[in-house]
């Protein structure tokens, strides 16, 4: 089996944690943008930038207030297990998943275990 690389990978709670980061980042952003209407005094086409961008950026900071309460509740559910490369204890989510320090792939399933390899049969 090839190995896979660790860059840019993580664990599945830390992935949902990632998207409502990004998400409150987006509302906040857009908001600003939305702001920027009104500061530099636009006239009524920057009220209405103010509006449009404001109510984009308030559902993307809804949407993100809802990732994180999705994560919260995944994680609370979650294996909690000891990693075998670094010794933390970590998430478990699904059948696979990435240590939240270390990044190794976990598994309970032994059918699953990247680390052992079937012989083909020729």
């Amino acid at each position: 089996m090839a190995k896979t690389s660790k860059v840019m990978k993580s664990s599945k709670v830390n992935e949902f944690r990632l998207w409502g980061l990004l998400l409150t980042m987006g509302g906040m952003m857009m908001m600003i943008v939305g702001l920027a209407g009104i500061v530099f005094d636009w006239g009524t086409i920057g009220r209405v930038i103010a509006i449009i961008f404001g109510a984009i950026g308030m559902v993307s900071m809804l949407v993100s207030m809802g990732v994180y309460f999705w994560a919260g509740m995944l994680s609370t559910s979650a294996t909690v297990i000891e990693c075998p490369e670094c010794g933390k204890q970590t998430k478990l989510l699904g059948k696979t998943d990435r240590c939240m320090f270390c990044k190794t792939i976990l598994t309970l399933d032994p059918n699953l275990d990247p680390g052992t390899s079937t012989p083909s049969s020729n």
